[in-house]
């Protein structure tokens, strides 16, 4: 795990993007859950998101197997 938060690695800008738009996105984790909902905010550790019934999700980076927007 990183230590510190590089908002120069592509992966953190795209997220940054994804946040900016409000793009819903789909999130598949490791476990085969899946989690629909918009990205709230990122840290260097984990992810933020906020699902359909409005309930706060936080994620660690190390359990998404791929992260996709949903158009």
């Amino acid at each position: 795990m990183p230590s510190e938060f590089d908002p120069a690695l592509p992966s953190i800008r795209q997220v940054q993007t994804l946040i900016k738009q409000v793009n819903r996105v789909e999130l598949k984790l490791v476990t085969g859950d899946l989690v629909i909902g918009k990205i709230s905010w990122q840290d260097q550790n984990c992810l933020c998101i906020i699902d359909v019934n409005n309930q706060t999700i936080i994620v660690w980076r190390h359990a998404i197997a791929y992260l996709k927007p949903i158009n």
